[in-house]
């Protein structure tokens, strides 16, 4: 009978409430059955006390788990946004400043890459702007020279024009003087060659000034083409400087370093990953939810967290995302229904306030549990009341 009690006992603990103290005082009661010669109906009676108390507990665990009505739960895992830190042009690590582990502050300096070959683009680039600004000013003094050129030829212009009206007015007299012959024939030739020559060399100056026009434009051309040289040289060592500033990587915003992808003294590609961390002001739990319950999630609705590591504590959230279109559950995700029924997404964040206030405590990674406020009136019960650490 003994053998037959404590196998029952065994049975009983281990189906009826799921916990080891039924069968712990099923053993003692059976080593009191081996130094007492208890009765068959005391022992019934003491099997029907231990049904009882397993019954009760059993009852008593159950409701714990059951929610009241317009509440609905689903478990996911704490998840938060990450970002990685890469380079923009391909280089050499020079030195990376954190840890895997660390937290970093938005603007902190994480790692550096090698720029010996960007310093000396950019002192290239600042010779050539050098250059191009001696240029600039060559050209200018070339195109005043053009300009005084082109007064001096302005003045040869007026010179030949009074030469040409001299030379016009004496070959007149002499057309005149030559009817009555007090001129020889030779004196009017000789008016009407110089009167000729006058009129060439007016327009050889005129052509003078033509000529310093267009030496003129051509010297104001080569300005504009010096100063195109002294914006690409500006714009060249402005690029060179944005390279140096992004040789530098920082931290967009405050969070955790994940990973070290990279070491120092290897060589990446634009957009080469060096570290990977994670945002600590954006963390949220995705979970999963049926028809049925994702129908009645509102945007905005509460959500209480309560994780397996930490289940004493009960942590506050926002529903922020309710996905328009079901899918099936992930394999990492394990939900009351079957996995082949189809489940909305739902994501539930964390307030950026809260999480500044237990940023050391903040990780990803972490299973638990979500319980959603489908019924805006309907109270929230005992066991789910916000508790969080101080």
């Amino acid at each position: 009978m003994l053998d037959q009690l404590r196998l029952r006992g065994f049975h009983l603990g281990e189906i009826r409430s799921g916990r080891p103290f039924v069968s712990q005082h099923v053993g003692a009661a059976a080593r009191r059955y081996e130094q007492m010669n208890f009765t068959p109906g005391r022992v019934i009676a003491a099997i029907a006390i231990l049904l009882a108390g397993g019954g009760y507990y059993y009852w008593q665990h159950r409701d714990s788990n059951t929610l009241p009505a317009g509440f609905a739960r689903g478990n996911g895992r704490i998840e938060a946004v990450e970002i990685d830190i890469a380079t923009k042009t391909p280089g050499r690590i020079r030195e990376i400043l954190v840890n895997e582990g660390d937290f970093v502050n938005a603007g902190q300096v994480l790692a550096r890459m090698d720029t010996e070959q960007l310093q000396a683009q950019r002192r290239q680039a600042e010779a050539q702007l050098q250059r191009a600004s001696i240029n600039v000013e060559t050209a200018k003094s070339l195109v005043n020279q053009r300009e005084a050129e082109r007064r001096a030829a302005e003045a040869v212009v007026d010179q030949r024009i009074a030469q040409l009206d001299t030379a016009s007015r004496k070959l007149d007299r002499s057309e005149q003087l030559i009817r009555t012959n007090a001129v020889s024939q030779q004196v009017l030739d000789d008016d009407r060659s110089a009167n000729a020559t006058a009129k060439a060399a007016l327009a050889a100056s005129q052509a003078q000034v033509a000529a310093s026009e267009a030496a003129i434009s051509s010297a104001r051309a080569m300005v504009i083409d010096a100063g195109a040289s002294v914006d690409a040289a500006k714009a060249a060592i402005e690029s060179i400087n944005a390279d140096l500033n992004d040789s530098v990587l920082k931290a967009p915003r405050e969070g955790r370093v994940q990973y070290r992808v990279s070491q120092p003294g290897e060589v990446l590609a634009a957009g080469g990953r060096v570290l990977n961390m994670v945002d600590l002001g954006d963390v949220y739990m995705t979970f999963f939810l049926p028809t049925a319950d994702a129908g009645r999630v509102a945007i905005g609705s509460e959500v209480r967290l309560v994780l397996d590591a930490i289940p004493q504590y009960v942590i506050p959230a926002k529903a922020t995302f309710v996905a328009d279109v079901a899918q099936f559950t992930p394999k990492t995700v394990e939900t009351e229904e079957e996995r082949q029924k189809l489940m909305f997404r739902i994501k539930a964040h964390i307030a950026p306030e809260l999480l500044r206030q237990h940023i050391e405590h903040v990780k990803t990674g972490l299973p638990g549990m979500a319980y959603v406020q489908l019924d805006p009136a309907a109270q929230w019960p005992h066991n789910l009341k916000i508790k969080v650490t101080r």
